[in-house]
């Protein structure tokens, strides 16, 4: 695959930042309450006081919610000296806090808007964020809802490319190193693995709209992305195959389905691949397993149902997911059966008919609640599920034994 030629292709079509304390002392005591027999403690001095300012965590910016409240840009930048101070105070805000991309994020694009209006300042915005996505843990995928949002969002547009044609070169950089990082030292390979999956989260979230106003993903990426599988898969070492596995549990089921549209069968492929590194791979047990469990969740039509009803038309006839919340017996050997099993029905009325396996603690006097009810009925409506289903499943294997 020329990656190279497809890449800048897609580029040309897409155009697309402690006070002081006061000491507080404690007076002692007056003369007539010492006692001149015995020793009089030392005085204490502490240094707390009311009037200390407020503690902040290490690391943590108390000017940063004020400087985004403000609308005045002026003010802002104040703050800040540098572009990639308040860059990248904003995406450590959102390290530590994702919860506040839906609220700043527009703030934070407006405000980069009055800011970046050189090519120097895009550049330096896009390596910013790609080095977050790619060395903070757990960033990729709120960096890659960033770059989506800030790709229709910035309005500089240079010659030297846009937002997201800048972005998409950076990461084709690190994609044309892939065969040699792969094989590489493990943080070579750790630095690897970390652009993949970020890679991945913007397969999964960059939007890319059409000449018809359409939205659509990254075709590109996709096709990137079946590259890197390749490359892990020919350099079958433990931290490769596992990034592997991330990746495919991530997007397999969009790669899949995009790849059938086009009537093409890479997925069937990778299968196969992914099989053959089973047998022959020397890689460790526990990845072997990884590896046959992601199979296994692929034959699963990657753990979806489709074609259900509305709720309202739902049958069992017409809807797979129909019994999904009926509970799960399982029989005497630890096999489950559910609503949906034909002898469903009958087991379950067996269950219904064996009350009488149990003492009425009533009739027998017992009213461990005190409250002259029996003891079960006060807690029957507010049983944990997990307790519930293991009492079911001793009633089962109760019946079985009685049965033999």
């Amino acid at each position: 695959m020329h990656i190279n030629k497809t890449f800048s292709e897609h580029l040309q079509q897409t155009g697309i930042p402690s006070g002081s304390q006061d000491k507080v002392s404690v007076p002692d005591s007056g003369p007539e309450m010492a006692d001149p027999q015995v020793a009089v403690a030392p005085v204490v001095t502490s240094k707390l006081s009311a009037k200390a300012p407020e503690f902040y965590p290490s690391g943590y910016n108390q000017n940063f919610n004020q400087n985004f409240a403000d609308s005045s840009y002026e003010d802002r930048y104040d703050s800040y000296l540098t572009l990639a101070e308040y860059v990248q105070d904003f995406l450590n805000h959102l390290t530590e806090q994702p919860g506040c991309f839906e609220t700043e994020i527009e703030q934070f694009a407006e405000t980069l808007n009055g800011w970046v209006t050189a090519d120097e300042a895009l550049q330096e915005l896009v390596e910013l964020i790609y080095q977050q996505a790619t060395s903070v843990p757990n960033f990729s995928y709120i960096g890659a809802r960033l770059c989506n949002y800030l790709s229709h969002h910035l309005t500089i547009s240079p010659q030297t490319g846009n937002f997201r044609q800048l972005l998409l070169q950076r990461c084709q950089t690190e994609y044309e190193n892939r065969d040699e990082a792969t094989k590489g030292d493990e943080a070579t390979r750790k630095q690897f693995h970390a652009f993949v999956l970020f890679l991945a989260e913007l397969y999964l979230n960059l939007e890319i709209k059409g000449t018809k106003g359409q939205v659509t993903r990254a075709d590109i990426l996709q096709e990137g992305l079946r590259e890197l599988l390749n490359a892990l898969f020919s350099n079958p070492v433990d931290s490769n195959l596992i990034c592997a596995v991330k990746l495919l549990k991530l997007t397999g089921s969009v790669l899949e389905d995009a790849w059938k549209e086009k009537g093409k069968n890479d997925m069937e492929e990778l299968i196969q691949r992914i099989e053959n590194v089973v047998l022959d791979a020397n890689c460790s047990r526990d990845v072997k397993h990884m590896l046959l469990k992601l199979v296994e969740l692929r034959s699963s039509n990657w753990g979806r149902v489709h074609g259900t009803s509305p709720h309202t038309e739902a049958t069992p006839e017409n809807d797979p997911n129909y019994f999904m919340n009926e509970p799960t017996f399982y029989t005497s050997d630890g096999v489950p059966f559910t609503a949906a099993d034909p002898d469903y029905q009958e087991k379950y009325q067996e269950l219904l008919e064996r009350e009488d396996l149990f003492p009425d603690y009533e009739e027998n006097g017992t009213d461990l609640s005190g409250s002259g009810e029996p003891y079960f009925d006060d807690i029957d409506d507010e049983m944990d599920p997990e307790i519930e289903e293991a009492y079911e499943k001793f009633c089962l294997e109760s019946e079985h034994k009685r049965k033999q």
